[in-house]
C-alpha cells in the first residue's frame, strides 16, 4: 500500500470533535501541529484542497506519512494545547507556514506604571514576556480579559515623578470612559497600580487565585462599606474571571501539577491514556496499547505504565488522577478518582481519547487481518489449492562446508509471522554438507512429531531451494504417510520459480503479485532464523574450543564460564579472585595463568 493511501485512510477514521492534530514524517518527526474545531474536516482540507495551497503546504503534505491528534474539551481548549505542544516541539512547518513571521507574546513593560503591550520581537531588556501563543486571537483573549479586569493604561508617556509632578500630560478618554485612574496626573499611586500589575503577571501564567482573592475580598470589603454599585463591578470581574476558566479545561483552576491516567481493556489488549497538567495547562499527551499477561489486571498495568511514563517524562507531580484506584507509586505521591467537578471531567476527556483510540487500532487491526485474508485467498488461486492456506510452514537450511549443520522452520498463520511455532533444528543424522539429506531429516522430524502429538498440520510447505531439496521433502512425507494430506512446493531463489512435486516445469509468478511476496517474507524469514541460529552455535563452538585448549579445563567448565559471561574476551578481564567465585581457587589459577603465558593479560 501506497503512502498516499495509509494517510488518507487514517484521514477516513479522524473524529470530528474539536482537538489538535500532529503530523509526522517518515523519520517518526513531529513536523508540524495544528488544532481545529472539527479534526476529520480540517485535516481532510489538506489533502482534498491542494490546488488552493502555497509551496509550503504543499511540501508539508508531501512528507506526511502519520497522523496523531488529541480530543479537546473545546476549540479554546485545542488552542492552548496546540500553543504549548508548538512551545515544546518547536515543529519546523508551524514556523515556515506562519509566513515568516515570528509567535506573538504579551509584554509588561519595564517601565514607570507598566504597560501590557503585544509583540513579536522579543528583548528581555524592555520588559517580561509571556507566551509564545500560538495566534493572534488566543494572545488577544487574555489581553481583553486583562483590561476588563483592570484599569491599566494603554497611552506611552514617559510617567516619571517630574512630568507627573509638572502635569505635563491630561488625561484622555480612556480615563473618562473608566479604562483608566490617571496615573499621568497623579490620580493613582504607583503601589496600586503595582498590586494591579503583579495580578496580571499571575493571570499571564495561569495562576488565577491571587486575582480571584482580591476581587472577592474587594467586593466583601464594598458590600461591607454599604457600596453596593462598587461591590457590583467586583462581583463582575470576578464572575468574568470564572467563566473565562469555566470555558477551558486546560487551563485548571487549581493551578497544580498533576498527572492523568485512564485505562479500557478488554481479553488481551489495555489501551492506555496519559494527559500531563503542569502549572494548571495541559502541556503532554500520549495514548498507548499495550498487550495484557496472564492474570494481570487493569490496577496492574495502569500503575506500570504510570510509573515507566512519569520516569521517561520526568514527571514530580504528586498528584495522579485515574479512573480506577492504582497502587500508590511512591510515599511522595496520592491517587485520586474524581467523582464530580473539573477533574472528573478531564478523566472523561481522557477516556474519549481511549475509547477513539481503541476504535481506531481494531479497524487497522481488522484491515490489516481483511488484507492478508485477501493475500492467502490470491495465493490460493495462483498455487490451484483446494482450501486457502492460513497455515503456512517453510524450511531453510544453513553450514558452511559441512560445520555445524543446522536448519530451521518458520510458521505464518493468516499471512503474517506466529513467532510462537517457529523452530530451530541441530541436524543429527548427516554428515558433510549434504542439504538434501538436511531437508529430509528436518521434515520428517518436525511432521512426525505432528503426527505423534495428533496436532495440526499446516495447509502449506514451502521449502527454500529448487527440485532438490523439495524432492527430499516429499520423500521424507512419503516415508511418515503424509505425502498428498498437505501440498509442498518449493521456491528457487534465482528466477524466483515454484516448484511442485512431480512436475519438471516450475511456475512464475507475476513479480508484482501479492502471493509472491508472502512467498519470499517466508523464505527470507526463514532464511534469517537459520543463519542466526547457525552463527550462534559456530561461535559458541569456537569459544568453547578456545578454552577446551587449556590444560585442566573440560567442556563443562567451558559452558559455565560462557553462559555466564557470554565470550571469552570478557572472562580474560576476570581475576582470579573472581573466576574462584564460579570455579574455586585451582581452575581459577590454570586459567588466569594461561592467559598470562599467552601475553592476553
Amino acid at each position: 500500500m501506497n503512502k498516499d493511501v495509509e494517510v488518507t485512510d487514517q484521514v477516513s477514521h479522524l473524529p470530528t470533535d474539536p482537538g489538535i492534530y500532529k503530523y509526522f514524517n517518515r523519520e517518526s518527526e513531529l513536523i508540524y501541529v495544528g488544532k481545529a474545531k472539527n479534526i476529520k474536516k480540517r485535516v481532510s482540507s489538506y489533502f482534498n484542497k491542494s490546488n488552493q495551497h502555497n509551496r509550503k503546504t504543499l511540501k508539508l503534505v508531501s512528507e506526511i506519512v502519520k497522523i496523531d491528534y488529541t480530543i479537546a474539551h473545546s476549540e479554546f481548549d485545542a488552542l492552548l494545547l496546540e500553543n504549548n505542544l508548538i512551545k515544546q516541539n518547536q515543529p519546523k512547518y508551524n514556523i515556515l507556514l506562519k509566513d515568516d513571521k515570528s509567535f506573538p507574546y504579551l509584554c509588561i513593560l519595564k517601565e514607570r506604571f507598566p504597560r501590557v503591550i503585544s509583540t513579536r520581537r522579543v528583548d528581555t531588556n524592555k520588559g517580561t514576556y509571556y507566551g509564545p501563543y500560538s495566534s493572534v486571537a488566543a494572545m488577544n483573549n487574555i489581553l481583553n480579559l486583562i483590561r476588563k479586569l483592570y484599569t491599566i493604561r494603554t497611552c506611552n508617556y514617559n510617567l516619571n515623578d517630574k512630568n507627573i509632578s509638572e502635569q505635563k500630560f491630561k488625561t484622555c478618554l480612556e480615563y473618562h470612559i473608566g479604562n483608566c485612574k490617571g496615573p499621568c496626573e497623579g490620580l493613582q499611586c504607583e503601589e496600586s497600580y503595582n498590586k494591579d500589575i503583579e495580578q496580571i503577571k499571575q493571570i499571564l501564567k495561569s495562576k488565577s487565585k491571587f486575582a480571584k482573592q482580591h476581587f472577592t475580598h474587594e467586593m466583601n470589603t464594598h458590600s461591607l462599606n454599604m457600596e453596593f454599585e462598587k461591590a457590583q463591578q467586583a462581583k463582575d470581574k470576578l464572575e468574568l474571571l470564572d467563566k473565562f476558566q469555566a470555558n477551558t479545561m486546560v487551563v485548571n483552576s487549581d493551578e497544580s501539577n498533576f498527572d492523568i491516567f485512564t485505562i479500557i481493556s478488554d481479553e488481551n489488549t489495555a489501551y492506555v491514556n496519559y494527559l500531563r497538567i503542569n502549572h494548571g495547562m495541559l502541556n503532554f499527551t500520549q495514548t498507548t496499547e499495550i498487550k495484557k499477561k496472564l492474570n494481570e489486571d487493569d490496577a496492574q498495568i495502569l500503575s506500570q505504565y504510570a510509573f515507566d511514563i512519569r520516569q521517561q517524562v520526568g514527571s514530580a507531580s504528586k498528584t495522579i488522577l485515574t479512573n480506577i484506584p492504582i497502587v500508590s507509586l511512591s510515599e511522595e505521591t496520592y491517587n485520586i478518582v474524581p467523582q464530580i467537578g473539573e477533574k472528573k471531567k478531564l478523566i472523561s476527556m481522557s477516556i474519549k481519547n481511549v475509547l477513539h483510540y481503541k476504535k481506531e487500532r481494531l479497524l487497522q487491526k481488522e484491515k490489516i487481518k481483511d488484507r492478508n485474508n485477501e493475500v492467502v485467498k490470491i495465493l490460493q488461486k495462483e498455487l490451484k489449492l483446494l482450501e486457502p492456506p492460513n497455515h503456512i510452514e517453510c524450511f531453510d537450511n544453513s553450514n558452511i562446508q559441512g560445520t555445524n549443520p543446522v536448519a530451521a522452520m518458520v510458521c505464518f498463520k493468516n499471512g503474517k509471522p506466529y513467532k510462537k511455532d517457529y523452530r530451530h533444528y541441530n541436524i543429527k543424522t548427516v554428515i558433510g554438507p549434504d542439504d538434501f539429506a538436511s531437508m529430509y531429516e528436518v521434515v520428517k522430524r518436525r511432521y512426525l512429531r505432528l503426527s505423534i502429538e495428533n496436532s495440526p498440520l499446516p495447509q502449506l510447505i514451502l521449502v527454500d531451494g529448487g527440485k532438490g531439496q523439495l524432492s527430499s521433502s516429499v520423500q521424507a512425507l512419503k516415508d511418515i504417510g503424509l505425502y498428498g494430506k498437505i501440498p509442498i512446493i518449493g521456491i528457487a531463489k534465482r528466477l524466483e520459480e515454484i516448484y511442485f512435486p512431480e512436475d519438471q516445469y516450475p511456475l512464475h509468478i507475476n513479480k508484482k503479485s501479492p502471493s509472491l511476496k508472502l512467498l519470499q517474507q517466508l523464505r527470507d524469514e526463514a532464511h534469517r532464523f537459520a543463519i542466526t541460529f547457525h552463527r550462534l552455535k559456530r561461535s559458541n563452538s569456537s569459544f568453547t574450543t578456545e578454552l577446551e585448549e587449556i590444560k585442566g579445563i573440560g567442556e563443562k567448565t567451558a559452558n559455565i564460564l560462557l553462559s555466564k559471561y557470554k565470550s571469552v574476551s570478557k572472562i580474560k578481564t576476570l581475576t582470579t579472585e573472581q573466576l574462584s567465585g564460579i570455579l574455586g581457587q585451582k581452575k581459577a589459577a590454570i586459567i588466569t595463568d594461561y592467559y598470562i603465558k599467552k601475553g592476553e593479560l
